[in-house]
This record gives structure tokens, C-alpha cells and sequence, in this order.
């Protein structure tokens, strides 16, 4: 099992420089794109490619979480375990 951490830090190490370079826009609308073909792939009901999409939106989010230095992991426990689960 890839905790989110580790997630984060391979998204880093192969995917950083080119990130950074980029930008933080540009990485955002390559984010966007993917959401979108996350969209047709759930609604073209192929759970292959939709499994595909999901991998490739979670690495674009921790991308953009490294290009504004933010731990994925822990801003998601801060939100979501904390003791007053979200509304």
C-alpha cells in the first residue's frame, strides 16, 4: 500500500521540475483536463478507465499540493479525522 505521503513524494520526484517550470496556471488547467476526462470516463461506465482517470486526478491534486508546498496527507487529516467531522 502507497500512503499519500509517498504518493506525494513520487509526484515530486519524477513529475517537480517539469511542474514548477510550468507553472502553477498551467499545472491547474492540466488538473482540470483530467477532472474532465475523469467525467466522460464515468459517464461512458468503464470502470477501467475510470480507475485510469482517478489515478491520473489524484496526481495532478498532489502536484499542485507540492508546487504550493502542501502536505496532502496532513491537510487531509486536519479536515477530515479531526474530531468535528466536516459538515
Amino acid at each position: 500500500m502507497v500512503s499519500i505521503t509517498e504518493a506525494q513524494e513520487l509526484m515530486r520526484k519524477y513529475y517537480y521540475h517539469r511542474d514548477s517550470a510550468r507553472g502553477l496556471y498551467a499545472t491547474f488547467t492540466w488538473f482540470v483536463e483530467e477532472v474532465g476526462e475523469l467525467a466522460d470516463a464515468i459517464l461512458s461506465n468503464n470502470l477501467g478507465l475510470v480507475e485510469e482517470e482517478v489515478a491520473d486526478v489524484l496526481a495532478w491534486l498532489l502536484s499542485i499540493a507540492n508546487l504550493l508546498n502542501i502536505d496532502a496527507e496532513e491537510a487531509f487529516k486536519r479536515k477530515y479525522l479531526s474530531p468535528k467531522p466536516p459538515q
